[in-house]
């Protein structure tokens, strides 16, 4: 079952046990991961993960270990790909408050599912989502 959902820089930091992360996201990384629920990652995370590698923004191993932890049973990590009906919850993350549309997808995937998002992105945690950071 998935318990929250992460946003693509939270899935990166998360990967590369990365200071950036707050105490508030690793924490529910951690309670995730101890009681057996899935943080979710949306198919759109994948695509800005491959688009940050080919601006050279971020390490090229980033994509592969994101692969690897998906296989490791004990990561509490999930793909939740793009589906009809979060398709269909974008159009309750306001464009207004959220405007960019990778983060609105990620957005709609928490509010489709009704579990909080892990972000730390000022427009999304000001918003209407429900957010942890």
């Amino acid at each position: 079952m998935i318990g929250a959902i992460a946003d693509t820089h939270a899935v990166i930091w998360y990967l590369l046990d990365s200071p950036r992360l707050s105490r508030r996201a690793v924490a529910e990384f951690e309670r995730c991961r101890t009681t057996a629920m899935l943080v979710g990652v949306s198919s759109m995370t994948i695509i800005e993960i491959v688009y940050l590698i080919e601006k050279n923004r971020i390490p090229e191993m980033t994509l592969g270990l994101l692969k690897e932890r998906l296989e490791q049973p004990s990561a509490p990590l999930e793909i939740v790909p793009i589906t009809h009906d979060i398709a269909s919850a974008v159009q309750l993350v306001p464009r207004d408050q959220v405007p960019d549309l990778p983060d609105r997808v990620i957005a709609a995937t928490s509010v489709c599912l009704g579990v909080p998002l892990i972000s730390r992105d000022g427009k999304i945690r000001v918003s209407d989502v429900e957010t942890i950071w």
